[in-house]
């Protein structure tokens, strides 16, 4: 299993926190699975347990044969930098760097991706061609791009240097259906090239289809919330 999280418990602090407890969930390598729930389900709390940004109370949580959470700080941002590509939502681009240093920005805190990239720039040349963006925006600045644009090089820069596990956090839920679909297209087409696995995060089932297993939060996940 790439991703692997067994008898997961976590307690935010404070009377307005929750509780969420996770018995089990396992991402396959080259697998891909959507994972569903509402807004305030856990999600977010979920994916940073994954991603080692909080750490459970009880529990592991295992990528790539490594239990994160008994990892120090440093050891696990350097591990999360390796292992662990992310798309975020709001993209989260470096707005004044270029295309090719958003990039490439992973592999300046992951030696073992960077040894994967024998020509770092090409590579990220090539990878921004199989997601259809044209050879003059490489040098573009981060906010020259269009949206669409630009969720394209947050999906480079999750998968150059091929980390064995990409997490992806809604990102499509600012585009239409028929965006959606050309986005999902070309994000597995790069994920099954180097047999990547892909947890995606959503609130809408209708992409169910495309993914090769969905979890919905409430069939894996406990949540208890602090009284008022």
């Amino acid at each position: 299993m790439v991703l692997a999280l067994s008898d997961v418990g976590y307690r935010w602090p404070g009377r307005a926190g929750f509780s969420l407890t996770v018995p089990e969930l396992t991402v396959a390598k080259a697998e891909s699975v959507l994972l569903l729930g509402e807004s305030g389900s856990g999600k977010s709390t979920l994916l940073s347990l994954i991603c080692g940004t909080i750490l459970p109370d009880q529990g592991s949580v295992t990528i790539a044969d490594t239990n994160i959470a008994k990892l120090s700080g440093g050891a696990r941002d350097r591990f999360r930098a390796e292992q662990v590509g992310v798309i975020f939502q709001q993209f989260n681009l470096l707005p004044f760097a270029s295309v090719t240093d958003n990039i490439l920005l992973p592999l300046r805190f992951a030696p073992a991706r960077r040894q994967r990239v024998s020509d770092a720039a090409a590579t990220a040349a090539t990878i921004c061609s199989a997601l259809g963006l044209p050879a003059e925006v490489m040098g573009a600045k981060a906010t020259a791009l269009s949206v669409g644009q630009q969720q394209r090089v947050a999906v480079a820069r999750a998968l150059i240097g091929q980390p064995p596990l990409i997490i992806a956090d809604e990102p499509t839920s600012a585009l239409d259906a028929t965006s959606q679909a050309a986005f999902l297209d070309l994000l597995f087409a790069q994920t099954q090239a180097h047999d990547t696995s892909l947890l995606m995060v959503s609130h809408d089932p209708r992409l169910g289809d495309r993914f090769d297993r969905v979890i919905r939060m409430e069939d894996i996940a406990q949540i208890e919330r602090a009284a008022a």
